[in-house]
């Protein structure tokens, strides 16, 4: 099931479900450690004697707040007889979990609302060895084991802290688990459990006929029971309304840093555009590590998940934030990259947000023969986003310790990884990890590497070295059109295999193909290039209602449709706004540009009503397919928003265009709604339920 509205503050990030569920908590890494291993955790309503989990039977509408990390969910239940309104945000700073809850009587008579919370924690990504239990001193239940603790709390108008409680043992001896507990509007309170555990907190409501109550709960994470005791005593010295709206206004300010241009560009692709920066900063570690997707379904599937860096895809958001103006962001990756290169100047298949090598598939031995097990694109578009970032941002202290460790290893590495009879990069693995050769796109991403070693050389004065990478990405250039290119089909191939005195092409139209342009090996119109991509135009537009451009044909993975003359794969975000892309690079007057808007509005109207954007949908009825959100793709289209922008704001206005962006954007106040809930907890001071705490200074 695929993941929607994302939160988290680079240490800690929360997912749902498409039934609004939470199923993951990871801390303290973006995508490692998932605290509950995918297993969902019910949310629900009791009142006259039923109780409801929210999921199918309600009608939902899962979306975010405008411009910020804060959802906005609604949902109704007709034969309930209510409706709820739900926030959720992890704030900015402390690791903390806050929603905000409304729940709406539609009867006309008032009534008893019972809401209940359901944790199925499964710690470090295993059961085994939790405790769950109730905390008389916090009022709130806690879970943990060794250096993870979970509390979790909340309040309603009345009361602070979890008025019902459960803790017990859950897929032991035939048990279900405390959510079972919940159906009869009771909790067994049973005080602690360990082992195989679980927990459902409950709060009671009442609600007058046609009215709202509101209740807040919350999910605190530290590394001992005083971390979390004390970040509760201080959401209720501030407030938990005060968490949700310093959350907005941080998220709109970081969103809104740069006030762009939107000229020619629908409002919706404009939004669009602000959410896939957002949800690209979900996914971001506050260590460096750019994760691909943490969607723990499909570990569920195929034992293994997204949850990984991979250079390649990293170095392509690092991108998208660049051109955004985002400089901290892409500088924390590339350092990341740093620390974890190799000594030989090479990056290796994919890393774990805390820098320790993922699991790979790719082999150090093959046939018999020792092979370096790299995808060699995943090293050059490192370098390639980092002269990127110099250029943008300029700055040199910054580079400096990265110039030569990092740099000029990669540039190294680059010039020396070629096949000494033919000039082409050694083989190594495609970027969609399937096959083993001299991959196109690989080449380009070389040459761009080389080119961007050379600008680096240049800048810092080492002329010779800067020849040496300059020659070297000009000898893979004719390299490549000598070896890869077919005249007969007047085209590229995909990939080359070495046969004797040269290669064995294979000729499968690939998107890929698109790195020709995209990384400046070819211009967009060469008339190699054109032959390239009009073949990926016809060959792998999807002949359905839906549409978009596969993979490649025949493309296997998660395939739906046989019918691979109208269905060559399923449709993919990143592909189809690569052929965006080209239209954008080719474009030399407003007709010809145009027809790049009709693929942003294609990818746009594939995204859920939230803003986020799978990798890729269903060729027959636009359902997401596999990981989602994918931060690639939410990187491309802000990438090729960019593009768009910037070519259309020359072909109208020339030498005297407008800026794209600049600084000074105003930003709307924040919730207006503080002081009631600041009452409130006053009153409830006076009556005796309010923690005494002292305010910690950093959180003022």
């Amino acid at each position: 099931m695929p993941r929607d509205i994302p939160v988290g503050n680079g240490q800690m990030l929360v997912t749902f479900d498409m039934d609004y569920r939470i199923r993951d908590v990871y801390f303290p890494h973006v995508g490692m450690e998932n605290h509950t291993a995918g297993h969902p955790f019910r949310f629900g309503f009791w009142a006259d004697g039923r109780l409801s989990w929210v999921g199918p039977d309600w009608n939902l509408d899962r979306r975010y707040a405008d411009d910020t990390l804060s959802t906005k969910v609604t949902g109704s239940n007709d034969s309930m007889g209510l409706s709820f309104e739900s926030h959720d945000v992890v704030d900015f700073h402390m690791n903390a979990f806050v929603r905000r809850l409304t729940v709406t009587n539609l009867r006309d008579t008032p009534r008893d609302v019972r809401v209940f919370f359901h944790h199925d924690f499964h710690i470090f990504g295993t059961d085994v060895g939790d405790t769950a239990y109730f905390d008389p001193n916090t009022q709130s239940i806690l879970h943990y084991k060794g250096e993870r603790w979970f509390l979790m709390g909340g309040m309603t108008p009345e009361r602070i802290g979890v008025q019902d409680f459960a803790t017990g043992l859950k897929a032991v001896n035939g048990a279900e688990g405390t959510w079972r507990d919940a159906e009869d509007g009771e909790l067994g309170r049973n005080p602690i459990a360990q082992g195989a555990v679980d927990s459902t907190a409950g709060f009671h409501l009442t609600v007058p006929s046609h009215s709202s109550a509101t209740l807040y709960y919350w999910m605190l994470l530290g590394t001992k029971y005083d971390d979390v005791e004390r970040m509760q005593a201080a959401l209720l010295a501030k407030s938990p309304e005060s968490l949700l709206a310093r959350t907005d206004a941080y998220w709109r300010l970081w969103v809104q840093k740069e006030e762009f241009t939107f000229e020619g560009i629908p409002p919706e692709i404009a939004r669009l555009f602000r959410r896939s920066l957002l949800v690209i900063r979900t996914q971001t570690d506050n260590d460096g590590a750019i994760l691909a997707a943490n969607d723990s379904d499909v570990m569920m599937y195929s034992r293994d998940h997204y949850s990984y860096l991979w250079p390649r895809d990293g170095a392509l958001v690092a991108d998208a934030l660049i051109r955004t103006g985002y400089s901290e962001p892409s500088q924390r990756f590339f350092n990341f990259c740093g620390r974890v290169l190799e000594s030989g100047g090479f990056l290796l298949h994919k890393y774990n947000p805390d820098g320790t090598l993922a699991s790979s598939w790719h082999p150090w031995l093959r046939n018999g023969r020792e092979a370096l097990p790299i995808q060699e694109d995943e090293t050059a578009l490192v370098v390639w986003a980092l002269w990127k970032h110099f250029a943008r941002f300029r700055e040199i202290d910054f580079i400096k310790p990265l110039y030569r460790p990092v740099v000029r290893r990669m540039g190294d590495f680059l010039a020396r990884y070629r096949d000494p009879a033919t000039g082409l990069p050694r083989p190594s693995h495609d970027l969609w990890e399937e096959r083993w050769g001299v991959h196109t796109f690989t080449v380009a991403a070389v040459i761009a590497g080389l080119q961007a070693a050379g600008n680096f050389t240049s800048a810092f004065g080492e002329i010779d070295a800067s020849a040496r990478y300059f020659q070297a990405a000009d000898e893979i250039r004719e390299a490549m059109v000598k070896h890869l290119y077919n005249p007969e089909l007047g085209r590229f191939a995909r990939m080359g295999t070495r046969e004797g005195d040269g290669y064995k092409l294979d000729m499968t139209v690939d998107a890929s193909l698109a790195g020709l342009f995209m990384f400046e090996a070819l211009g967009a119109r060469d008339p190699r290039v054109e032959g390239t991509m009009k073949a990926v135009r016809e060959k792998l537009w999807v002949r359905t209602k839906v549409g978009g451009v596969a993979r490649y044909e025949n493309d296997y993975y998660h395939q739906v449709s046989r019918d691979i003359e109208n269905v060559p794969g399923n449709p993919w975000l990143i592909c189809t706004l690569w052929l965006a892309q080209y239209e954008i690079a080719r474009a030399t007057n407003l007709p010809e540009l145009e027809r790049a808007l009709e693929y942003l509005q294609w990818a746009a109207a594939r995204a859920l009503p939230s803003g986020v954007m799978a990798e890729q949908v269903h060729p027959y009825n636009d359902t997401p397919i596999s990981v989602s959100p994918l931060t690639w793709s939410h990187a491309t289209f802000v990438t090729t928003v960019l593009q768009y922008l910037e070519k259309r704001l020359r072909l109208v206005h020339g030498d005297t265009a407008p800026r794209l962006m600049h600084s000074g954007a105003r930003f709307p106040a924040t919730s207006a709604t503080l002081h009631r809930w600041d009452g409130k907890l006053a009153s409830l001071a006076k009556n005796g339920d309010e923690l005494e705490v002292e305010l910690p200074s950093e959180l003022d």
